[in-house]
């Protein structure tokens, strides 16, 4: 007798799933006890199933980026709130008007203050744009690499980085999370490699599986946690080197002291090799090539 595959021996989930709602209705058929693990709801929404949900939040981008053939990523973090160089403009216009026309309100004065270092780094906006770009032209064209742009799917930086390899006419990668307010993935990512996700630890997981380098742009809590987490990773020899490339210095300088971390002894010297400055998307996207002795 021919023997036969499992797929041909045992009915699929789905096909049970289907034969389970033929049932006849009865005080039995009708019980939460009686529907199908797999499709009971209430069931995998419980507190003890966090392992599970866990394992199918790793598991589900995991099986479509593998059905995609996506095998090589460069990663771009930034904040959410820096905007494309036209609204951060626009945006300071009505915060320096608003304050113009009330001096002595100390709140109008921050607002305006802060619009204008927004409106100074939105710079970094269209170098991503750029970056994104350059990666997705030289990868479409490219015989030795296809790396494919992934960001964390929302607002600014990300954004930008999606933009950039959608106008070049290539695919991008977007993984959200779900937060507790309003907030939806960016109009460039694509539908197909659009992703949400509820754990950030397996969020943060599947930025770096792939990942070829890491580059980091200006932003806050999100982009630090992401950045200090990846030079852990490789400090502690959990994953293998990266290029991790950080745009604008003069923004890092200020806001994290390296060299103070060195001397109160709390990082080697050699820490602060694991990142290198850039100020451009042509210095980083070179860096990049010559990591992989492509140039």
């Amino acid at each position: 007798m021919r023997n036969k595959g499992k797929r041909e021996l045992f009915p699929s989930a789905l096909e049970d799933a289907r034969a389970a709602e033929l049932c006849i209705p009865s005080p039995q058929t009708l019980s939460p006890s009686y529907r199908l693990a797999y499709m009971d709801h209430d069931f995998l929404l419980k507190d003890e199933l966090r392992p599970v949900r866990l394992q199918l939040e790793l598991l589900k981008p995991e099986l479509i980026l593998k059905e995609h053939k996506i095998d090589s990523t460069i990663v771009i973090f930034g904040g959410t709130r820096i905007p494309e160089p036209k609204v951060a403009h626009e945006k300071l216009d009505d915060a320096e008007a608003a304050a113009g026309k009330d001096p002595t309100n100390e709140s109008l004065t921050r607002k305006a203050k802060i619009a204008r270092s927004v409106a100074a780094k939105s710079k970094y906006y269209e170098e991503a744009r750029r970056l994104s770009s350059l990666i997705s032209k030289t990868s479409k064209n490219s015989d030795h690499f296809n790396f494919m742009v992934i960001t964390g799917g929302g607002p600014g930086i990300m954004e930008a980085a999606n933009r950039g390899a959608y106008e070049a006419g290539a695919e991008s990668i977007g993984l959200n999370i779900v937060l507790p307010f309003e907030q939806k993935p960016n109009e460039y990512i694509t539908p197909e490699l659009c992703f949400q996700f509820h754990y950030f630890a397996i969020r943060k997981m599947h930025f770096l599986m792939r990942a070829k380098a890491l580059v980091v742009f200006p932003g806050g809590f999100g982009t630090l946690d992401e950045f200090f987490e990846t030079l852990t990773l490789i400090q502690t020899r959990k994953i293998k080197p990266i290029p991790v490339l950080v745009f604008g210095r003069e923004f890092w300088d200020r806001v994290i002291n390296f060299e103070a971390l060195v001397e109160e002894g709390t990082i080697s010297p050699e820490d602060i090799k694991l990142f290198q400055y850039v100020e451009t998307a042509e210095e980083a996207w070179e860096m990049i090539l010559r990591t992989y002795n492509v140039l």
